[in-house]
């Protein structure tokens, strides 16, 4: 997987970030949203596809697109940065294989620590009761 190549598939959407900012944020689009079609993408393998597919479900749309945005900055060039860096970080995350869990058991002087612990819960407990 080569990211700059990925990098070409993305399509950007520009528009007016919301919230306070004086005239300045009617006049400028500064928020970007990043589009990303999976299925059609040239660059990943089939079995990349799926993995990214399902891992990254909740942010992927009934048509298969994949859809970031990024409106922390004035700069609708840094916008642009940031929503870049995000979706690599995504598709490394949703890319890398999980590690399989090595079974273990617990050790003989854990054990013996947590029967020692028990025991001496138990006679503090049994010495608290009436005795006649």
């Amino acid at each position: 997987m080569n990211i700059s190549e990925l990098i070409k598939e993305l399509k950007f959407k520009t528009s007016r970030s919301g919230g306070a900012g004086g005239q300045h944020v009617n006049k400028v689009s500064s928020k970007v949203e990043l589009i990303f079609d999976i299925e059609n993408s040239k660059h990943l393998s089939d079995e990349e596809k799926q993995l990214v597919s399902t891992k990254l479900s909740n942010r992927i749309d009934n048509e298969g697109l994949l859809h970031l945005q990024c409106d922390e900055t004035r700069s609708q060039l840094k916008n642009k940065e940031i929503v870049i860096e995000r979706f690599n970080g995504l598709l490394k995350k949703a890319l890398t294989p999980i590690k399989k869990r090595k079974p273990t058991k617990p050790s003989k002087s854990s054990i013996k620590k947590r029967l020692d612990a028990k025991k001496k819960l138990s006679e503090k407990k049994s010495s608290r009761g009436f005795k006649i």
